[in-house]
This record gives structure tokens, sequence and C-alpha cells, in this order.
């Protein structure tokens, strides 16, 4: 097997507009709710410590109680998503029509 290097496309010229900005904690919520139910769905439950044998994780709890390091995991895949869409010539239009 060759060795794995990866290779993002580079975002970092893309600026996002506020709104956007501001969309990135709903967005890395949803990123990790998708992660919790995948997790859930393969057996894995809530363990004080991870434990790959039992399937235990200490992050199978909401998004407001994860660490910070892992909220921030979350942030930079919605981020970098959100930078991909515009970088690929995307436009994101609209508002929201209800309170999230």
């Amino acid at each position: 097997m060759s060795m794995y290097t990866p290779k993002p496309i580079d975002t970092s010229d893309i600026e996002l507009p506020k709104d956007l900005l501001l969309l990135t904690e709903k967005i890395a919520e949803n990123v990790h709710d998708v992660w919790a139910v995948g997790r859930i769905a393969e057996g894995w439950t809530y363990g004080e410590s991870k434990d790959t044998g039992k399937k235990t994780t200490p992050l199978l709890v909401p998004y407001k109680d994860l660490p910070e390091s892992e909220k921030d995991y979350d942030r930079n895949t919605a981020l970098a998503t959100l930078k991909l869409i515009i970088k690929l010539g995307y436009t994101i239009s609209g508002r929201p029509s209800g309170p999230f």
C-alpha cells in the first residue's frame, strides 16, 4: 500500500461574510450530531473513556457539553466546508425563515 498524502483544496484566499461565519456554529453542531448518530448505529455508547473494544466514548454527549477542543474540530470542518463551497464557485443565498 502506498503512503497517503492528503491534498485538501487551498481555501486560504476565501473570506466568508459575517452571516456565513455565524452559520458555522450551527453546522458544527450538526456535524457532531451526524457523527453521534453514526456511532450509535454502530453500537457505540457513552463511556468515561474511549474504548474501541467496548465501543464506548466520552464524546457521545450533546454538542454544548463537548470540550472546546472537540467543538473546534467540528467548527474547523464546518468552516472548511463553507469555504470549499465558495471556492468551487457556488453561492449561498437566503436567510433562515425561523429561529435556530
